[in-house]
């Protein structure tokens, strides 16, 4: 047997093309693993256009994550957010009551001042003249009746928040503000699986190179070494997103196991163990790391994408803003129309000018009720009380409903990569050819 092998290596070694022919193994590995990072890349960047426009035609390439982040964050919020939960239930979670005594503490702490910017705008003169008694009376009315005015408004905004706050709206418009957000998203969550299909791909490449060389024995044409070197970047980038995803659901196989594989990915990576039946689940990449990718998948959703930050400004200059600046409105007019303010003021400045002082009250009381709104501890202090409850409901998700966290990011043009990597094969395997066979 060894001197049949040793014959037809001897054989082998006398053709004229053999270092030709052994070169076929790492140049598709290579070019394999080279073209999959290409479109890797060219799926999350560049974030911005880069090119230039020939009339109304586009002559470049931006990334397809950031290019279509609307549709694709559109398709997240639908097919995952919505079955998460409700944005009245995230803002319940994150306990309305303290809330408001937060924000009330920072406003209560400027009110006088609002008060006196407010006044001095309307005028200035019969406000330094007033006496400081009756002004501190005011002072007083508001200080009294905030915290419960404070209260009732935030509940009421959290029990309609889903009138005022359309989700999707909301996240499509983050996404399309802030692209970067998106491919940092997608990155976070998907980072195994990215450098999985990268690493994957040079595997892959070396089981077509082989398959190559076995061609080429048999059908010793330069025409193949193109042609089939395309063929080769067509499947392995189809093949390597597949992996990803696919089966969706698990399916166990019993196995001999004569070794393992040690924890963390430590030197020597395997190790022998006692002969036993060991268990393998062949199931997607993605899909195994379900428990792993909620945890990271909840800490973006609740410290970027559903804040209460993000949440209060859709809402106070949103779509439905002037809905909200109605229940703003009625709060706000519990102060102003108090017997002692209303009649102060009235007399003061006359009826026409009293309202358009409680509309100018109003526009000062959103603008201060946003600045501890957008304050990142304040945020971070709301983002953990509902952590918990994002991340115990991705896990809880079907299959089939937890893919659509990261699939819509390759699924959207995924022919472009696909046809991408039958391109750049077609191009490294004629310089394949002309460097090694000709």
């Amino acid at each position: 047997m060894l001197e049949y092998i040793s014959h037809l290596w001897q054989v082998f070694l006398n053709r004229p093309d053999h270092w030709a022919v052994i070169s076929i193994l790492p140049v598709t590995a290579f070019v394999t693993w080279a073209h999959v990072w290409m479109a890797l890349k060219m799926v999350f960047f560049p974030i911005q256009f880069w090119g230039v426009h020939v009339g109304n035609v586009p002559l470049g390439w931006q990334g397809i994550v950031p290019r279509k982040a609307g549709r694709i964050s559109g398709i997240i919020t639908d097919n995952t957010l919505k079955k998460i939960g409700s944005l009245s239930e995230f803002l319940e979670a994150m306990n309305p009551e303290e809330m408001a005594g937060i924000i009330g503490e920072q406003i209560n702490q400027d009110l006088e001042n609002l008060i006196d910017e407010v006044m001095l705008e309307r005028n200035a003169v019969l406000w330094e003249n007033l006496p400081y008694s009756i002004r501190r009376r005011i002072y007083d009315q508001g200080h009294k009746q905030l915290p419960s005015v404070l209260e009732h408004l935030v509940t009421e905004l959290s029990t309609n928040v889903e009138s005022l706050v359309d989700m999707r709206e909301m996240v499509v418009s983050q996404m399309e503000g802030d692209r970067r957000l998106m491919v940092r998203m997608f990155l976070k969550v998907g980072k195994k699986e990215i450098n999985f299909i990268w690493h994957i791909s040079a595997l892959i490449g070396c089981f077509f190179g082989l398959f190559q060389m076995i061609i080429w024995f048999l059908v010793p044409w330069h025409w193949t070494v193109p042609f089939w070197a395309s063929i080769w970047g067509l499947l392995t980038n189809w093949i390597a997103i597949w992996m990803v995803f696919n089966p969706i659901y698990p399916h166990y196989v019993r196995y001999p196991q004569f070794f393992r594989r040690t924890k963390n990915h430590q030197f020597p990576w395997i190790v022998p163990v006692i002969p036993c039946i060991g268990t393998y689940n062949i199931q997607g990449a993605f899909m195994k790391r379900q428990e792993e990718v909620s945890d990271v998948f909840a800490k973006v959703v609740t410290e970027e994408l559903i804040t209460v930050k993000t949440i209060m400004t859709e809402m106070m200059y949103g779509l439905h803003k002037d809905k909200t600046r109605r229940i703003v409105k009625q709060h706000v007019n519990q102060i102003m129309d108090t017997p002692l303010v209303r009649t102060t003021l009235q007399l003061s400045l006359g009826p026409k000018a009293y309202a358009q002082l409680k509309t100018d009250l109003i526009d000062r009381s959103i603008e201060i009720t946003m600045v501890p709104v957008c304050d990142p501890a304040f945020n971070a202090s709301r983002a953990r009380k509902i952590f918990q409850m994002f991340r115990d409901r991705i896990r809880e998700l079907t299959p089939d409903e937890f893919q659509n966290l990261l699939r819509p990011a390759f699924k959207e043009d995924e022919w472009i990569l696909i046809l991408l990597g039958g391109v750049t094969g077609f191009i490294a395997g004629t310089i394949h050819l002309f460097v090694a066979f000709l």
